[in-house]
Formats: structure tokens, sequence, C-alpha cells
């Protein structure tokens, strides 16, 4: 493994239980992260579910190939204390979504999809609002990795300069001309979704638009005019978020980070589990702790409606050294 993702660094880490094994996804574990008094609270958001279906929830491939870097003049930039892009551009509804891989190691695709249907929203000042598919990603870009099996974000945006995506939405919504096609499960609460089984076959790149759609697939392609990677220093990642909208990081996911509910992610207490990708929208402070805002794909009903908060200017769980975005082109 590469020896920056190892680097979860946090004071907080001294404080685990030497070797001491609390079972993951278990109450001990939460009451132990929730007496440690760090900056986040945890509680159950997976109930009856096994650890590796999660350990397949983690698709991304860490470091992988890197993107040509963009570096911004940040001299004379005054960055506000907090940004949050949902109030910057409410004319964009991407930027409220929270999306559901479901059971397939396709975070590296979402983190992408989402980030880019927001650019492009972003760009056209709230004029083009559309969902790019994570579908049409997944299950074409064979150069990204093993789609539902894990992927490099890096190749996700290159993919999307080079060969572009179609539009899609969510699973069942028929919006646009590939949507999702692998169905959300119940893996947070006792609710209304199926119950969540292994991890799943990618499913096949289908070069046409759903049954019903009044899209060309050839018509539809969305592309990207560049895609880059964002030097790992909080202020860079800061600016490229206040520019020009969300970006696609990947982390480190330890075990405790399953049971987080609210407050500034850090990591505390377990073993590493795998990388994970998501999308990081904004930033601010709690009670003191600097965060970045981010977006997950686990479905609203995980942590905080889906969304998280976890540390920034630190590189916690290697949270800043892999951030890729890139710009539309039209």
């Amino acid at each position: 493994m590469h020896p920056l993702f190892l680097l979860c660094t946090t004071a907080m880490v001294s404080i685990a239980l030497g070797h001491t094994q609390l079972p993951v996804l278990s109450s001990e574990m939460a009451d132990f992260i929730n007496k440690a008094n760090t900056t986040w609270m945890a509680g159950q958001n997976f109930h009856k579910v096994d650890i590796s279906y999660v350990k397949g929830l983690c698709g991304t491939i860490l470091g992988g190939p890197r993107l040509p870097e963009v570096a911004h003049n940040i001299e004379g930039i005054k960055l506000p204390d907090s940004f949050d892009p949902r109030q910057q551009w409410p004319n964009c509804p991407t930027l409220q979504q929270i999306r559901d891989q479901g059971s397939c190691g396709s975070c590296w695709a979402f983190g992408a999809a989402e980030a880019i249907s927001d650019r492009i929203c972003i760009q056209s000042d709230g004029k083009v609002s559309l969902e790019i598919s994570a579908e049409d990603l997944l299950t074409c870009c064979d150069e990204c990795g093993m789609g539902c099996f894990g992927g490099f974000p890096s190749a996700a945006w290159e993919f999307w300069t080079k060969t572009g995506l179609v539009t899609g939405g969510l699973y069942a919504s028929k919006v646009g001309c590939r949507p999702y096609t692998i169905a959300p499960c119940e893996h947070h609460v006792n609710g209304t979704r199926p119950p969540c089984k292994g991890e799943q076959d990618t499913p096949k790149c289908v070069k046409q638009c759903i049954d019903g759609s009044s899209l060309s697939y050839p018509k539809d392609k969305h592309f990207g005019k560049r895609s880059y990677s964002i030097p790992s220093q909080q202020e860079q990642i800061m600016t490229e978020l206040y520019k020009n909208g969300p970006v696609e990081a990947a982390f480190s996911v330890y075990e405790d980070f399953l049971q987080y509910k609210t407050g500034v992610y850090q990591h505390v207490t377990g073993g590493m589990l795998g990388g994970h990708a998501i999308k990081i929208l904004g930033w601010g402070e709690e009670n003191g702790t600097p965060y970045w805002l981010v977006a997950n794909s686990w479905n609203s009903d995980w942590g905080d409606k889906g969304y998280f908060k976890i540390k920034r200017g630190n590189n916690e769980c290697g949270i800043e050294s892999e951030v890729v975005a890139g710009m539309p082109l039209n």
C-alpha cells in the first residue's frame, strides 16, 4: 500500500485500545468512540450487514495513476471561513443530491459523476442542470479499473474528457439516457428496500438509451475540456471548490467511519477496510475544528442525512492527497 494512505494522522489514535479489538459495527465500538470525547458522535448505520459487504462498498484503488497537477495562484485570494455550494449556487439541484451506489464498489464512478453534474450546472450559471450517468461511467470505462470491484477516480475524469458521458439519474428514475440499474438495498435501517446481499457483478456497457427515452446515446454525450489533480494543500483545494465547484477525493476508510453520525470525523479506532471515493462540496469549522463538507453515496439514511464532515488541513485518512476534478467542455 502507498505510504500516503497509512497517514491517518490524528492525535486521537493514541486513545485507541492498543491492540484490543472492538467488534466492528457494534454498539461497543460506538460507545467507545462517544466516550473518547472526540470531535464526532457515533451510532448504528448498518443493521444485520456482514463486514465483507461494507468492504465491497469501498471500491477505490488508492495510489493509482495521477492526472497532471493544476495549482491555483492563491496570493491575494480571500477565502471565507465557511463555504457551502448549495447556498452559493441554489439553482443547481444536483448539489443537494445524495446518490446510492447499491451493492457495488462504484464509489469511484459516483464521486466523479456527481461532481461533473454539479460543475456543468455551475459553469452554465444554473442554466444547464442534468445528472451525469454513474452507470455509463461504471460499465463502459474499461481503463477505470474493475467496475463494481474497484476503480480509479483519476481515470474516471479522464474518460469524461476523452470519451464523454451520457445522462442518467437514480435507480428506477427513468431520468436521462442511462439511469443506474443497481437497486438500493436496506443496509442502514429496517425499511422498504430489499436486504443487502454480497457485491454484485458489474452491469454491461449498453451504448443506447433506455426504452422510452427520447434521447440518443451518441448525441447525449457530455465531455470534459480537461481533467486534473489538485495539490494536497488545503488552500489549493478550497480555492478549487470556491471557483469551480465540488471535487472528487479518495481516502482510507477505517472501521469507526462506518458508525459516523454527526460532528467532524477523525480516525479514533479500528482497522482499515479499503479506499473510498466521495464528493467534497465545501468547508467550515465546528467547535474550533476545521472540516471538509462531504457527500457520501451510501444513501441518505447513512451518517448525517448522507453527508459527513471530516477534519481538514492534516490529510486525515489521506483525504487531501488524491483530489481530482475537471472542467466541462461547454
